[in-house]
């Protein structure tokens, strides 16, 4: 939509656009970084923020260099992500720095790069990753009580921060040292939760901010969300709109943590999606109010390798609706839209970080802030905080068109070159193109089938019914729980040929039964409400009967108070329906296993086909529970990224060449209400929830699964499965994903 005036927009305002954009281009210069009340100055000069959330290990070192690239190109001049603590120390005091958890290497991709760094050690993270970032190893040792003030855990929690710190400090990655860290942040979002920890999470508070300062990076320190951040630490805002946030001191920079410009999805829910009118607005709003740091959570989602992702049932794509998708690649028009956004914002820098600013009201619902600096420069934002109605607003003796919730920026106080709510980006259309698995060789199957329940001896056997997590410790998401009864051939069901019922209440996350080794079904929670209660007819026979559970975890709590001591696992299992009433199983005798057996025997390793005895076909069985398929593959063509259709199976995991590519759940998204209707269209007016504009109902939650190009060998690449509830492996796909400008 354009203005009510005779101007166009004027040329001369894009030159001026265009010239004072080369800053985000620049390399960054290294020295000091200080902060006041107005914004951070590096090495003695004042610089606005944009920086873009991407973390190294939910992408891989191949895909680095040109998911930075892309953020620069898109008009950000910092890469933000978070330290991952569990990642970094997998055991007490052993340290691991490899492959995607290469933070040096991936910090000095960025240096290249020629922008800044903002690193978020936490270390606790939360970020839909599992168990928040912390090590599950920590709650196990005696008198720990996660982020609060107690000594195991502050002790582990500032040796690992130290180490953390001591390995940035000898490669010379902070600014002071010519690195390109120029922010920290200590803890995350702890202000929701301090309350419920009374005066330990007060003490705690303090003493992660004394912790953090002590160590003497020489660059600021940051905590979110954290409302008595003390003096040495400056306290931001994460959300969806942070324009009226205000620091709890007015020394402190107006800094914006995380703007969430998409959301994060669960095995079983919609599609969440933020229009790219809505962020830009909520970008426009923060610097037209004073905002000096802005970071995109996420700039890039990426993908929850393996098993990282937390929740429980976060999805292993972490796409996040983001600017850059989760295969690397732009999302338009969004990235475009944002970019256009950048260059806007980055034309008024000076007088944003050094101009006097003043306020002006247009109209109801209408606003002008106004930056001008002791030279004659002039910056203006013309804003409309109306959802429904456009409006006319006159600026300067001048006629601007506003459209309902959207900004203009006017870097010259006349021309406006951009409007949030108008996209003139590119747009662009995503296709998936599948090819079948294929081989130079031929395509050949290896097949191996556990049997339900116990195999070899039992790792141990209790009278009742044990939590999931503290028998497991989070080394597999796998938990056998075995008991038989026996039935009397008197029994009335049996000559009635009815079946009894089997009730069975679980604190989550998820769970396969087999009765008499046969598959009867799978019992869920979901992302909103974990726990769940099963009720389901079983076929009994006379004599000795087996009941085979396979209680599943789909990633850990990530956040909460006291959420390390968040349950899972069985609670109640009881048999409804004999001729003595319910047969109470609860207390019986159960034996356990942890695992499945082909996950402790490694078949998931390359070459490891010597662990068991394979079965070689061309083709698999289909609809077969608890299976482990082998195939040798070539790559698929192309050069695009890939991903796994994973459509015609049930629920599993997958790797490529021992790559963990992550578990696999194509679970329907259904509705939560009659009345709760995914949308066709999204309307970016008015404040955005992440229900608010829902796709996605009656289809797959999550189809592909990115497998990075980097992870492909040029011939001989063994794809592994182990799917558990039972599928038709020869549908599996490898699809590319092209995307064409529209």
């Amino acid at each position: 939509m354009k203005r009510a005036t005779t101007k166009s927009i004027a040329s001369p305002s894009i030159l001026v656009l265009a010239v004072v954009f080369l800053f985000s281009l620049k390399a960054t210069a290294a020295g000091n970084v200080t902060f006041d009340h107005r914004s951070l100055s590096i090495g003695g000069r004042r610089q606005l923020i944009i920086s873009a959330a991407i973390h190294y290990p939910r992408s891989v070192p191949a895909m680095w260099p040109s998911l930075v690239q892309t953020a620069k190109e898109g008009g950000c001049n910092a890469i933000e992500s978070y330290v991952f603590w569990n990642g970094h120390e997998p055991s007490p005091g052993k340290y691991y720095f490899g492959g995607r958890y290469d933070i040096v290497k991936f910090i000095k991709t960025v240096q290249q790069a020629g922008m800044h760094m903002i690193l978020r050690i936490g270390p606790f993270v939360a970020a839909e990753w599992n168990y928040g970032g912390v090590p599950v190893w920590l709650h196990y040792v005696p008198g720990t009580v996660f982020r609060q003030d107690n000594e195991p855990w502050k002790h582990y929690m500032e040796s690992f921060t130290t180490y953390i710190v001591d390995l940035l400090k000898k490669e010379k990655l902070f600014a002071p040292q010519g690195g390109p860290i120029i922010l920290s942040q200590v803890e995350n979002e702890y202000g929701y939760y301090e309350k419920d920890y009374g005066e330990g999470g007060k003490r705690y508070a303090q003493w992660s901010a004394s912790m953090a300062v002590s160590q003497n990076i020489g660059v600021p320190w940051m905590m979110c969300q954290q409302w008595d951040a003390p003096a040495t630490v400056i306290s931001t805002c994460n959300g969806f709109y942070c324009d009226e946030f205000t620091p709890n001191t007015a020394d402190k920079p107006k800094i914006w943590t995380e703007n969430w410009p998409g959301w994060f999805k669960t095995f079983g829910g919609r599609d969440p999606h933020r229009p790219a009118e809505d962020v830009a607005y909520s970008v426009a709003r923060f610097f037209q109010k004073g905002g000096s740091v802005h970071n995109y959570y996420m700039y890039h989602g990426g993908t929850n390798f393996g098993r990282t992702s937390g929740g429980p049932f976060i999805t292993t794509s972490y796409d996040y609706e983001a600017p850059i998708d989760e295969y690397g690649l732009p999302r338009l028009p969004k990235w475009g839209h944002l970019k256009n956004l950048h260059k806007a914002i980055m034309a008024s820098e000076n007088m944003l970080i050094s101009g006097e600013h003043r306020n002006f009201s247009l109209g109801p619902s209408l606003e002008a802030d106004v930056y001008t600096t002791s030279s004659g420069n002039c910056a203006a934002f013309l804003s409309n905080s109306d959802d429904k109605n456009d409006k006319t607003a006159v600026f300067r003796n001048m006629t601007y068109h506003l459209p309902a919730w959207s900004v203009s920026i006017l870097p010259d106080c006349k021309n406006d070159v951009f409007n949030s709510a108008k996209v003139t980006a590119k747009s662009s259309k995503v296709e998936m193109l599948p090819e079948d698995l294929k081989s130079a060789s031929g395509l050949k199957w290896q097949v191996f089938s556990e049997k339900p329940g116990i195999w070899g001896e039992a790792d141990f056997v209790k009278n009742e019914l044990v939590d999931h997590i503290n028998t497991t410790k989070d080394t597999t998401d796998y938990l056998w729980y075995t008991t038989s009864i026996t039935v009397n051939s008197n029994e009335e069901f049996l000559k009635k040929k009815t079946r009894p019922v089997l009730f069975i209440e679980s604190k989550g996350h998820t769970l396969h039964i087999f009765i008499n080794k046969e598959y009867l079904g799978t019992a869920t929670g979901n992302g909103t409400h974990v726990p769940f209660k099963l009720k389901k007819p079983v076929p009994l026979k006379a004599g000795e009967n087996n009941i085979d559970l396979l209680s599943m975890t789909v990633g850990l709590s990530n956040a909460g108070s006291f959420y390390e001591w968040v349950p899972a696992g069985l609670t109640s299992v009881s048999i409804q329906g004999l001729s003595n009433g319910t047969l109470n199983l609860t207390h019986s005798k159960w034996s356990y296993k942890l695992g499945v057996q082909g996950e402790h025997l490694g078949l998931f390793k390359p070459g490891n086909s010597g662990a068991v005895k394979w079965t070689v076909t061309a083709k698999p069985p289909k609809k077969q529970p608890l299976t482990w398929y082998k195939v040798i593959i070539d790559p698929p063509s192309g050069s695009e990224p890939v991903g796994l259709d994973m459509i015609s199976m049930g629920k599993g995991m997958a790797w490529l060449n021992g790559e963990e590519i992550g578990r696999y759940w194509p679970r329907i998204a259904r509705k939560n209400a009659p009345n709760d209707e995914c949308v066709k269209e999204c309307d970016y007016r008015g404040k955005f929830m992440p229900d608010k504009c829902n796709t996605g109902c009656g289809e797959p939650s999550q189809r592909w699964y990115h497998v990075p190009r980097s992870w492909f060998k040029s011939s001989g690449n063994e794809l592994v499965i182990f799917e558990e509830k039972g599928g038709y492996p020869t549908k599996i796909k490898l699809s590319r994903r092209k995307v064409s400008e529209v």
